[in-house]
């Protein structure tokens, strides 16, 4: 990945001095920066003036915590480093979430927190938090700027570092006498990152002799594939080899849903299909993917027949949780390039797989007159078609977009995997909308989720951006609620929403377009609704509050033992 890093060198002839302050929006500006997301403060107030006037289009949210979730959007889709900015203390904090979520995640983000002047750090001064300290364990990098000199290296290096390699946050503090003192000008110059890390050729001969004697080998896509920019390679092997594949929550769209090849998502709320495959086969080929628990479920059964060829530019993931035969470790286009994919005779395996995927179809004929979330979600992204976006919130309705919408890439699929925060949803849909105006950007999300960050409608209304709004509302925290079902006697605790707000005058009241849905019948006209909407609109759907999300891996069992429909209370 080229970097969009800088270097600095001290021109001859300086013009007048400029503030610090100054000095980090024109770094920002030659780093190719033209969107920013924050809120303002006390101790980030000097930016602030000096963002006023400069080429950086600034949006304004309603809390910080959507500033990081919208600036992680923003970078999952066009693999730059969104940029958010908040003042120390309760603004850095509030940014607290939407950090550990592109770390987790592994999403390119910059973020830059005022702080209070050195003088008066570690004073407990008026909102002096250290941020530099609570952020270690959530960031890939992160610095302290001391001397006002030092802002345009230092920027330079959090770009570098959060976009190359393995992508994720990086943060850049400022105290308030750094970002006022006067400096000489600096001039920049653009340089290209470090060259890719090129993969070992014991590893990949390895690999490629594994490959060629697998009697049943099948793809494990993650989430680095997209990170990578290495969707297109990876299509092509798939069409080329015809190897079964199963993917992550973070490795949809990769594959589009009517790949031949494709047996869905793997995992707790995996396709049978794919989840019988992976137990079934005797390779895998892990691409960009760590597993994770919530793909593997009990990890001593997972794919108990299976070696591993697993492919990743991180190294510390090669053998963390799975034994490796053949660790491939490089950025993901260097690998997938260098290897040779030549799998042996595995015609009966691919019969086998394709016969998984069509037994274990999804169905859709639920009964009665209600909506069917599921039915709903499926029949809007086809329609919506190759432009379709979704900002996933966290919950149910999270897991029936991953089952059944159609992504044409992984950049469609918007979603906070590795977190699981609820609230991510209406933020990411406004970063989405910024970052590609030409999406057809959907926030779906559920009641629970919608409330955590139900003030961004105002950002919404403020920009005017057409995003749309599918609030599936079951009056429930609809996952816990499934969970203490099957899990705790149905002990139902704290999860009753019943007091929900009528979300149409919530929306209306926010200056937003907003309908209601109750029926079956009402869907077809719905979804032509939201897609021929040229504003932000909201669609409040009402669905059964028993509904649950199938199938489910229970917790501590292997990925082949999926509780089904038929196990409901």
């Amino acid at each position: 990945m080229t970097s969009s890093a800088i270097s600095v060198q001290q021109v001859d002839t300086a013009p007048a001095a400029k503030t610090g302050a100054a000095l980090l929006v024109e770094t920002l500006e030659a780093l190719g920066v033209d969107l920013v997301f924050g809120y303002p403060g006390g101790a980030i107030m000097p930016v602030y003036d000096a963002l006023s006037g400069s080429k950086l289009r600034h949006i304004l949210v309603r809390h910080e915590q959507a500033a990081a979730l919208a600036a992680d959007a923003f970078g999952r889709m066009t693999r730059r480093a969104g940029v958010c900015l908040a003042t120390s203390g309760p603004g850095a904090t509030n940014l607290l979430t939407g950090v550990a979520n592109a770390y987790l995640d592994s999403v390119p983000l910059v973020a830059i927190t005022g702080q209070v002047a050195q003088p008066f750090m570690g004073t407990d001064a008026f909102q002096e938090v250290d941020i530099f300290g609570l952020t270690l364990p959530i960031v890939k990098h992160s610095v302290i700027v001391r001397d006002a000199r030092e802002i345009p290296a230092a920027l330079a290096e959090a770009f570098a570092i959060a976009e190359s390699g393995r992508p994720g946050p990086v943060l850049v503090d400022l105290p308030k006498d750094v970002q006022q003192a006067k400096v000489d000008a600096y001039g920049f110059s653009p340089r290209n990152g470090d060259a890719p890390r090129e993969p070992e050729p014991e590893t990949l001969e390895r690999a490629e002799a594994l490959i060629a004697e697998a009697k049943k080998p099948l793809f494990y896509l993650g989430g680095g594939i997209a990170r990578a920019g290495a969707v297109s390679l990876m299509r092509d092997i798939a069409d080329k080899t015809r190897v079964p594949a199963v993917a992550t929550l973070q490795g949809l769209g990769v594959l589009p849903p009517d790949h031949p090849s494709f047996l869905g998502m793997l995992g707790m709320h995996g396709s049978r299909a794919a989840n019988l495959a992976v137990q079934e086969s005797d390779l895998l080929i892990v691409v960009g993917a760590r597993f994770d628990d919530r793909a593997t479920g009990k990890l001593a059964e997972f794919a108990p027949h299976a070696k591993v060829v697993h492919i990743d530019v991180d190294a510390a993931e090669l053998n963390k949780l799975r034994h490796a035969s053949a660790p491939v470790c490089g950025e993901l286009t260097a690998c997938l390039s260098a290897l040779k994919f030549e799998p042996g005779d595995i015609g009966g395996w691919r019969d086998h797989a394709a016969a998984l995927k069509a037994q274990y179809a999804p169905r859709y004929d639920a009964p009665g007159g209600g909506v069917y979330g599921p039915e709903l979600l499926k029949k809007l992204s086809e329609r919506a078609g190759e432009t379709f976006v979704a900002a996933c919130d966290v919950g149910q309705h999270q897991m029936w977009v991953a089952q059944h919408c159609r992504f044409s890439r992984p950049e469609a699929h918007l979603t906070s995997g590795g977190l699981g925060a609820m609230g991510y949803g209406l933020p990411a849909a406004i970063g989405a909308a910024l970052a590609d105006p030409g999406a057809d950007v959907y926030c779906v999300s559920g009641d629970g989720s919608f409330m955590m960050n139900v003030q961004e409608l105002a950002t919404l209304r403020r920009y005017q951006l057409p995003v749309k709004i599918v609030l599936l509302d079951n009056s429930m925290l609809g996952l816990v609620r499934q969970w203490q079902d099957l899990f705790f006697d149905g002990n139902y605790s704290e999860v009753d929403l019943s007091d929900n707000p009528d979300f149409v005058d919530v929306a209306n009241a926010f200056g937003v377009e907003a309908f209601a849905v109750e029926r079956r019948d009402e869907v077809d006209g719905a979804i032509e609704r939201l897609i021929e909407a040229t504003g932000p609109i909201l669609a409040h759907v009402r669905i059964d509050p028993e509904e649950n999300v199938w199938p489910l891996v229970p917790p501590g069992k292997s990925n082949a033992e999926m509780m089904e429909k038929s196990h409901e209370h």
